[in-house]
């Protein structure tokens, strides 16, 4: 009789309403749930028999693999990589008491899990030097179920970490990294490359708590051509150099694969590690200024065009580029360049420069609607063939979005304009038969397949009659 077979009928002695063929029903049902690269018919047999308050006491082997794990299990020691690694934070008990847990991702050859390391030993010597692709040996830790019922890791007062230096067939960092384009929906604790695409931004929010909380946004290009947006949350710009291209080289290290609005999406959390090709210091960089858009918290926002007909998207926190007028050329030292997203504050400066004819204007950036593409950003010059219309839409956390929107078309074809939230109020001000030119708008696919335009911060509309 197998080892699994044996624990299962343990199981049914003690629940006798249930069948094996029940139990080997909720086996699938389980490993489907967890996904079936993280869990045996073992293990979810242990997590089954807990869901019934049924105990196996079958121990594991001293030395087990990832995808053996079982909550209940105690002082199991195992060899394993690190993959990620959370900062230590410190919460308080019911009594008030603080305590401190640190989170870190590790994995092997064929499974990943999460480990948590409480009080002193979120603290331990070294922790913090360790590695992603460190090869590190986890003893006589204990495993609880997770929220989402996934076994996990516990390293409390009894248990330790130690690094080591052995050959192990475990695969390395650089082995396990996928591309963007390989990547599918419900996939995690992933290692991921791609190429920035265009603008890094960041972002601040409250949650559903009335907390504050944080992001760091931007998008990757994989191999196929095809780009896919990142939401790293509890990440700020101090993750990142000041300094980095438009076409940087990136990897994330431990993120997992959603659904979003726009197709699938990539997130990450403050344990997430981010490598990205930069430096500390920002070079100058010339443009010619193709829109400039007030705001209401009194930053400045300006889309500018290089020499090699690069747009940026321009933060002027102070304003400094106050003498300066739609078609100036000048030249800016920018605090920090996160691809085509530029930001002058109290360390930059800006100066007009003569007019360079080698810098195109807006009449020669703009583009014929027949030949916009996904994913790419655009200025248009076009009719208006439609009243702008204006709807609340509800989001899946419940709140209310204004979107505006306006049909127009050129001599080439017709295409939808939409603005959300304050990009809106600029639809809004629009009319029927007006001719506008429209900076600064991004290319997305929409309904049934078709390329809709949308206003970005840095987007301005002139009305040319």
């Amino acid at each position: 009789m197998s080892e699994l077979e044996n624990l299962m009928d343990k199981l049914l002695e003690q629940k006798s309403d249930l069948t094996k063929k029940d139990i080997e029903e909720q086996i699938r049902l389980k490993k489907e749930k967890i996904g079936a690269g993280y869990l045996t018919d073992q293990g979810a047999l242990f997590l089954i028999a807990s869901d019934y308050g049924v105990t196996l006491s079958e121990p594991l082997k001293v030395e087990v693999g990832l995808k053996d794990l079982y909550a209940g299990a105690k002082e199991i020691s195992l060899e394993t990589r690190v993959l990620n690694l959370s900062p230590a934070k410190q919460f308080s008990r019911k009594d008030g008491s603080p305590f401190y847990l640190r989170t870190m991702t590790v994995y092997d050859t064929n499974s990943t899990a999460s480990v948590k390391l409480w009080d002193e030993k979120a603290n331990l010597p070294g922790i913090e030097n360790l590695k992603p692709g460190d090869l590190i040996k986890i003893i006589k830790a204990y495993v609880k179920s997770d929220f989402d019922g996934s076994p996990t890791i516990n390293i409390g007062s009894g248990s330790n970490i130690e690094t080591t230096e052995t050959e192990s067939e475990i695969p390395t960092i650089d082995t396990i990294t996928k591309d963007v384009s390989e990547l599918q929906e419900g996939q995690k604790d992933l290692v991921i490359s791609g190429i920035n695409d265009g603008m890094i931004s960041g972002m601040e929010f409250t949650n559903s708590r009335g907390q504050p909380g944080k992001a760091l946004r931007m998008r990757l290009k994989g191999k196929d051509g095809n780009a896919m947006r990142v939401v790293l949350w509890g990440k700020d710009e101090s993750s990142i150099p000041n300094m980095i291209s438009q076409s940087a080289k990136v990897r994330l290290l431990g993120v997992k694969i959603k659904s979003g609005n726009q197709g699938l999406e990539i997130h990450g959390n403050d344990a997430t590690i981010i490598e990205i090709e930069g430096g500390k210091e920002a070079e100058p960089i010339i443009v010619r200024i193709l829109s400039i858009s007030p705001t209401e918290n009194e930053k400045t926002m300006i889309l500018g065009v290089d020499d090699k007909n690069n747009t940026y998207n321009i933060s002027d926190l102070l304003n400094s580029t106050s003498i300066c007028v739609e078609g100036d050329v000048i030249e800016c030292m920018p605090s920090k360049v996160y691809g085509n997203s530029i930001t002058l504050d109290e360390n930059s400066f800006v100066r007009k420069l003569d007019n360079d004819e080698s810098i195109p204007s807006l009449s020669q950036l703009r583009t014929k609607i027949n030949d916009v593409k996904v994913d790419e950003s655009y200025c248009i010059e076009a009719i208006i063939l439609k009243v702008p219309e204006r709807r609340e839409v509800q989001t899946k956390s419940g709140e209310s979005i204004a979107l505006s929107e306006i049909f127009v078309e050129d001599d080439t074809g017709q295409i939808w304009v939409k603005g959300w939230r304050n990009q809106a109020r600029l639809i809004d001000k629009c009319e029927l038969g007006e001719i506008v030119s429209i900076t600064g708008l991004n290319a997305k696919a929409g309904l049934e397949g078709r390329i809709e335009l949308f206003l970005t911060a840095f987007s301005k509309i002139i009305k040319k009659n």
